[in-house]
């Protein structure tokens, strides 16, 4: 595996491949993006990965100094799976004069959920993306389902500005109790890890909740989102938001909708101690 920092020399490298797949990553790997790895083979050749810690989409009260990083386990866990190169930058290399440059999503689908409680989550996002975009130059990118609203925010991105880039989801993975994997898992304590699959079964009850509704209203779905945080504020959470939205671009569903039989989706944020764990389940 080639482990490259600079720009232009990542171009020569993979100049003249026309069939790369891209999985961008923030690093401390784990299970679910060897996973992401695996499934870009599938969709395209060679695999470039790449490791960015990417400052633009943390707040100033966000955990960007002590995200976990390790490089040398992540660089291990890429040779054993056959990935071709490492695309590593430092903020220097990517960022060379400030990025004022940036990529804005649309009110309606960047300002909500994550976005409302992270303000400028998701600029910093699309604006690495994109840029990432430009120095790999994929034919395909692989992202996790696990951040759903990120994953819509960039599929519409790429479509919006015609990127030649086939955005891949990929299912989340999980633990044998039912946690998603996150790089912040690492921030639990034993009660709290022991806690945490709590949300997954939360999800799983609103979903149970929804699909036993003789007639889905609005007013019922509210009814369960209700219960459902005040359930796990009841176990010592403080969530951000459990809410049940259409699948096609996270609005809450009207009535005409609910009646029209749009799928819909359980998304949720909420901290455990000082982790924040997001999880979502489609319906």
């Amino acid at each position: 595996m080639k482990i490259i920092s600079d720009i232009n020399e990542l171009r020569d490298h993979l100049r003249g491949q026309n069939r790369a797949s891209f999985v961008p990553t923030m690093g401390n790997l784990h299970e679910g993006h060897l996973s992401l790895m695996r499934l870009a083979r599938q969709h395209g050749d060679p695999v470039v990965a790449s490791i960015f810690v990417n400052r633009l989409q943390f707040g100033p009260n966000e955990d960007f100094d002590s995200y976990p990083r390790t490089m040398q386990a992540d660089i291990d866990k890429l040779e054993k799976e056959g990935v071709y190169i490492l695309f590593a930058p430092t903020e220097k290399d990517l960022y060379p004069q400030p990025q004022e440059y940036r990529v804005d999503p649309p009110q309606q689908l960047g300002d909500i959920l994550e976005g409302e409680f992270r303000p400028g989550f998701f600029k910093g996002v699309c604006t690495v993306v994109l840029k990432l975009f430009s120095c790999v130059q994929p034919r395909v990118a692989v992202f996790g389902k696990k951040d759903y609203q990120q994953l819509m925010i960039v599929r519409q991105m790429a479509s919006q500005f015609a990127l030649p880039v086939d955005i891949v989801p990929a299912e989340t993975i999980r633990a044998e109790d039912g946690l998603a994997l996150s790089s912040r898992n690492i921030y639990l304590s034993a009660s709290e890890r022991a806690e945490a699959p709590a949300l997954q079964r939360q999800l799983s009850a609103m979903r149970e909740q929804v699909l036993g509704l003789k007639e889905k209203t609005v007013s019922s779905l509210l009814d369960i989102e209700a219960n459902a945080l005040m359930q796990m504020q009841t176990r010592g959470w403080k969530p951000d938001y459990m809410a049940i939205r259409q699948q096609r671009d996270l609005a809450r569903p009207t009535q005409a909708d609910l009646d029209g039989g749009q799928p819909l989706v359980i998304v949720t944020a909420a901290k455990l101690g000082k982790t924040r764990l997001i999880d979502n389940l489609e319906i």
